[in-house]
């Protein structure tokens, strides 16, 4: 497996070896997150499909795996994590990765509570953008996505199940218009 760094951190991408990973219990999620819409240069946006929730489209998202892991470095990691595409790879420079500097607060859906600390029922997520080649391989982490889809923005917005996701792929375009001035 290659190796690559970014921010100076050591990332994997997502492997489909099969190997079995010994269930040990996970301390609970810290409800700060990241959301990255990953697109091409024409506007086709990357969404996957949930192993747990059939039919449940979404762009990648995660949770940092500690309190000061930064918000970037999330980012970068459950993207190589969850489709294999490593930021700071040939191809997927580093400044392909841009941080909106936008936040929103959400209820965690109540299904998922039970993965954070006993309380916690709201989530802060950051929300980044992605440009990736077209034809960019994608390796889906087969225990938490099955299929994933190329659309158009528009339709891959309207196949999100989440309203937040659905509106940050919506506001793509206007977002990369403001990076770029």
């Amino acid at each position: 497996m290659r190796l690559f760094r970014f921010l100076g951190y050591i990332l994997r991408p997502a492997s489909t070896n099969g190997r079995t990973v010994s269930k040990m219990p996970k301390p609970p999620k810290i409800p700060e997150s990241v959301l990255v819409v990953i697109h091409t240069p024409e506007m086709d946006v990357l969404i996957i499909e949930r192993a747990d929730r059939p039919g449940f489209w979404q762009s990648v998202t995660g949770s940092k795996d500690h309190i000061d892991e930064p918000f970037a470095l999330t980012a970068a990691r459950e993207v190589a994590e969850e489709t294999g595409i490593v930021i700071g790879s040939l191809g997927v420079p580093e400044r392909s990765l841009i941080d909106w500097h936008h936040q929103i607060e959400y209820d965690i859906y109540p299904e998922w509570r039970h993965r954070y600390a006993e309380g916690v029922v709201r989530n802060v997520e950051h929300q980044f953008s992605l440009l990736v080649p077209h034809g960019v391989e994608v390796t889906l982490a087969p225990r938490e996505h099955t299929a994933f889809l190329w659309l158009p923005f528009r339709e891959a917005a309207a196949k999100c199940f989440s309203s937040s996701n659905r509106e940050a792929i919506l506001q793509l375009p206007e977002r990369l218009a403001e990076h770029s001035r």
